[in-house]
């Protein structure tokens, strides 16, 4: 079997290149399309992909001109390898590959990596209206799914299966080393948060950044009006130059609110040695897929989430974490006091959610899923063919 992937960047988006080493692995022949040589392109090829170079990402389109040039390039591409199957990974790809693939009679698939395209109604409808009857879709959580099934997309043509992790990176480490770096006492609770800094996107009408970073230091802010024994951790730093200068305000942003209790440790290649010394991981994203919930379940971490997107797929409020409303500083407060106050039911949930996904986010099970994915797709795919 040959797929080509289609993939936007060379700078992130390491669940791609994780899937595809395992499908790789399976037998699968896979070429990858990238922007350029660069980041993780050397990746790519010791995994075994056959990479190609064309910018597919319809919002980077420089010119007319190039675009052209880049379609023409990529449906030759196409003709010439003749996949059996053309799969994206983003929303600019998906919709490039469908204008270049007009008429060509190939499946291809849209693994859809969140929901927040599909929270605008206008840009739901656009992606809806643009597929053909050779598209098909593999949601990344249950609220995606759901999405498109309520624009009207049939059943048979939206999967779900989660992008899988690499267990080996996530394996539960020894406490001390975040508590040793701050010169932070056994007896101070730790809040933290592990996530990147993303500028607000005006287009969507965003005012803060997608990560809820404001949302959560208003909550501590709330929380330390009636303790002293907390402090807020802030690992990650800005995605892109163009949120450098957004990162440097949410620093003054915290510092005003919080004082000397909160840290801003900025981007670490050292996370999983991080996260032992959390007492609560919180992400307070505003639109998310599974983000960092399950890179902190999988530590075994406690985790309190906001209940968003793919979050409640997986931080099951009760059983394996916390759930709180986005854009909501008071009760995030009290969800994270209720956590502290409780740390036996904190490590109680947050076993409970490592054993579960462990299972559950195994790239080797999820690729193997979305290998059977494509083979469902490529026979319903013949079928119509021969209506």
């Amino acid at each position: 079997m040959i797929s080509l992937h289609l993939i936007k960047t060379t700078v992130g988006a390491s669940w791609a290149l994780r899937q595809i080493k395992e499908l790789i692995f399976f037998g699968c022949a896979v070429h990858v399309v990238l922007p350029d040589d660069s980041g993780l392109a050397d990746d790519y090829r010791n995994a075994g992909a056959i990479v190609h170079f064309i910018n597919v990402d319809i919002s980077q389109a420089k010119s007319p001109v190039r675009f052209l040039i880049n379609l023409f390039k990529f449906r030759a591409l196409v003709c010439a390898l003749n996949p059996d199957i053309v799969h994206s990974h983003f929303v600019g790809t998906s919709f490039f590959m469908r204008v270049a693939l007009a008429g060509v009679d190939v499946p291809r698939i849209f693994q859809v990596p969140g929901p927040l395209h599909l929270e605008n109604r206008f840009i739901r409808f656009l992606e809806v209206i643009s597929a053909s009857k050779s598209d098909y879709w593999i949601a990344t959580c249950t609220r995606t799914r759901e999405y498109y099934l309520e624009s009207g997309v049939s059943p048979d043509r939206v999967g779900m299966i989660f992008y899988g992790t690499d267990m080996t990176r996530l394996l539960p480490s020894v406490k001390g080393r975040l508590r040793g770096e701050l010169g932070l006492s056994p007896d101070v609770k730790i809040v933290g948060m592990v996530a990147f800094v993303y500028a607000p996107k005006k287009w969507l009408g965003q005012s803060r950044g997608i990560k809820g970073h404001e949302d959560l230091i208003d909550a501590m802010a709330l929380l330390l009006k009636n303790r002293d024994d907390v402090v807020c951790v802030i690992v990650g730093g800005a995605w892109g130059d163009r949120a450098n200068s957004y990162y440097e305000n949410i620093v003054s942003y915290g510092t005003r609110k919080l004082g000397d209790k909160v840290y801003f440790l900025g981007s670490r290649s050292d996370v999983p040695q991080i996260y032992p010394d959390f007492d609560l991981a919180v992400h307070p994203s505003l639109s998310e897929n599974l983000g960092g919930a399950g890179e902190s379940l999988l530590m075994g971490i406690p985790t309190l989430a906001t209940n968003v997107g793919g979050f409640p797929d997986i931080v099951i409020d009760g059983v394996t974490g916390w759930l709180t409303p986005p854009s909501d500083p008071e009760a995030m407060a009290l969800r994270i006091a209720e956590a502290l106050d409780n740390p036996e039911e904190a490590v109680k949930r947050a076993h409970a959610g490592r054993s579960w996904l462990v299972q559950e986010l195994d790239v080797v099970k999820t690729s193997r899923e979305v290998l059977d994915f494509y083979k469902t797709v490529i026979g319903c795919h013949h079928d119509k063919a021969h209506i």
